[in-house]
């Protein structure tokens, strides 16, 4: 998991969520780390500032094809969004 240090994660949140997740999960995360940097990327190419808060929170989606996972979020104009998600990730539900 030590990929997820390149978008700003902190030891300690990549700590818990491995403390807080299934192990056969992590290794999924793991096995498909391209997977889960590519839609990371994209997140953060739309200016999605609160990224380990919405993994933490919403890894599992991040094992989504990346164009299944983009046009999720393609569908909401970008900004808004981005302001949305920092207000609050827990509106990743309703995507």
């Amino acid at each position: 998991m030590k990929f997820l240090e390149k978008y700003g994660f902190e030891k300690k949140d990549i700590e818990a969520l491995k403390e807080n997740t299934t192990s056969t999960l992590i290794k999924e995360l793991e096995a498909h780390k391209k997977l889960v940097s590519k839609n990371l990327d994209y997140l953060n190419g739309i200016g999605v500032t609160n990224l380990s808060e919405i993994f933490i929170n919403y890894h599992d989606m991040f094992l989504m094809d990346n164009s299944n996972f983009e046009a999720i979020f393609n569908q909401y104009e970008p900004e808004s969004l981005v302001e949305k998600l920092a207000k609050d990730v827990h509106i990743m539900e309703y995507l």
